[in-house]
């Protein structure tokens, strides 16, 4: 005991740090998953295709925000890395290249979304019942694009810096948005009663639609507000200073965010193939799947928390070339986010029924979501050491590795298992889930290799 008191006492700062890192990153992903969860568990009152129809775009929702996620990345790696050299006005610099990625990104982005947005039903396999809500919320919520990409680049600007309440903030003004107009646009018209009280509430009675414009605001309300922050950050404000493209600098970002980009696309469109190959099992396994992806989601935000600490931490070491730090913080972070995904993994192989009750009252695919959220909980502690992995590989900026890895163990492991059991073996939605955890435990085992193997290390020979 004594040892340990020791240890916290020696590395007080540090946990200090990483706690004001975390927190805010940790209440944000909270506040991003309650977005999904509104959205789900709101539709899910509806019936089962309402629920297919939503599920269906989460999907390439993540192949959309995977891109916009990555350059995100490459900008926090840089500013990072200039603030922990002490180069602020490289650290402003990198930020004014992130406007550029927001702006080109943002427009290109949302015309080719909205365009496909007909076709991607149909293209998923999709029962000919649920296509035209799900082209209409996918269109609905990639209009915004813009704003879309203000909050999630100018997100990683601020975290790069270090400032990880601003984006945590916008989320919460995301999730208010949200609730509000969805209490108006999704549901009929109705009396409300609470205790002795009652009034009626007029409303739109749009369904998935009014989900999908509700989403849409709160994309709008967010892109907004971190653009207001970003532009009032004495650090790296752009007021006053020439808003120039440097090619240089922003060929640094897209160095570091390309195989990120690549890597997350791949994964998402592997996710693309992997619910397409679900929907071969029924609408009734589609509903219990995403809904079960949804809720499960809930139990990932201590580790994606602690993993914006891990990148920010990371990169400052980087800038200050200090390798011995970098280990020390890695073991910290992640010792730390096995311990909360541990914990966080019982609750929900514990209850289970709880969670998808939140999203459906349909018997069947709770009872389908029990199972396969067991199966999930147990690998979650594996699942802590990669995200943190991840984190300290992206703020290194070292991405092609990671990137490989994530094809290898998406598209050998996961499409082609699941592929074989479900076209060979006539498995059910359990083995495509074990096969999802494989993914993830074999990608787990290969990061960790290579940080052991210290090939990172010549990230910091470079300097």
């Amino acid at each position: 005991m004594n040892k340990i008191s020791t240890y916290f006492r020696e590395n007080k700062s540090l946990f200090r740090m990483i706690f004001l890192l975390a927190w805010p990153a940790v209440v944000e992903q909270a506040l991003q998953t309650i977005v999904q969860y509104i959205d789900t568990a709101m539709v899910g009152r509806i019936n089962a295709n309402a629920s297919a129809a939503v599920g269906l775009s989460v999907t390439m929702t993540w192949v959309v925000n995977s891109a916009l996620i990555a350059i995100g990345i490459g900008v926090l790696s840089c500013i990072a890395e200039a603030i922990g050299a002490g180069k602020p006005e490289k650290a402003r610099e990198f930020g004014i290249q992130a406007l550029y990625f927001v702006v080109i990104m943002g427009i290109g982005m949302g015309i080719i979304m909205v365009g496909i947005s007909p076709f991607l039903p149909k293209w998923l396999g999709a029962d000919q019942k649920i296509h035209t809500d799900a082209s209409l919320y996918f269109g609905i919520i990639c209009a915004p694009m813009l704003f879309r990409a203000s909050s999630m680049i100018l997100g990683a600007v601020m975290r790069g810096a270090g400032d990880t309440k601003s984006p945590m903030i916008a989320n919460l003004f995301m999730n208010l948005t949200n609730v509000i107009f969805n209490f108006f646009l999704i549901y009929e018209s109705r009396t409300v009663n609470l205790g002795s009280f009652s009034f009626y509430l007029p409303s739109a009675g749009l369904g998935v639609t009014g989900a999908a414009i509700a989403t849409a605001i709160s994309y709008v309300v967010g892109g907004i507000f971190m653009l207001i922050v970003y532009y009032r950050n004495p650090s790296l404000s752009p007021k006053g200073h020439p808003l120039h493209f440097q090619k240089k600098l922003a060929g640094k970002c897209l160095h570091i965010g390309i195989p990120i980009a690549l890597e997350r696309i791949s994964a998402c469109l592997g996710q693309v193939v992997f619910t397409s190959l679900v929907t071969r099992l029924g609408t009734l396994a589609l509903a219990t799947h995403s809904i079960a992806i949804t809720a499960e989601q809930a139990f990932y935000i201590p580790g994606y928390g602690m993993q914006a600490a891990a990148a920010t931490m990371a990169g400052n070491a980087l800038g200050e070339g200090d390798k011995k730090k970098l280990t020390h913080v890695t073991g910290i972070i992640t010792a730390i986010a096995v311990i909360l995904m541990t914990v966080s993994g019982a609750l929900l192989f514990s209850f289970p029924g709880f969670m998808m009750s939140i999203f459906t009252k349909d018997p069947q695919v709770i009872a389908g979501g029990i199972t396969v959220l067991k199966i999930v909980a147990v690998s979650e502690p594996l699942f802590a050491i990669l995200i943190i992995l991840e984190g300290i590989f992206n703020g290194l900026g070292d991405t092609k590795a990671p990137f490989f890895f994530s094809i290898f163990t998406m598209w050998g492991v996961r499409i082609i298992g699941t592929c074989f059991c479900i076209l060979v073996l006539h498995g059910g939605l359990e083995m495509v889930w074990i096969c999802m955890v494989a993914d993830n435990v074999t990608r787990c085992l290969l990061l960790g290799t290579r940080f052991l193997k210290g090939s990172w290390k010549k990230k910091f020979s470079t300097l």
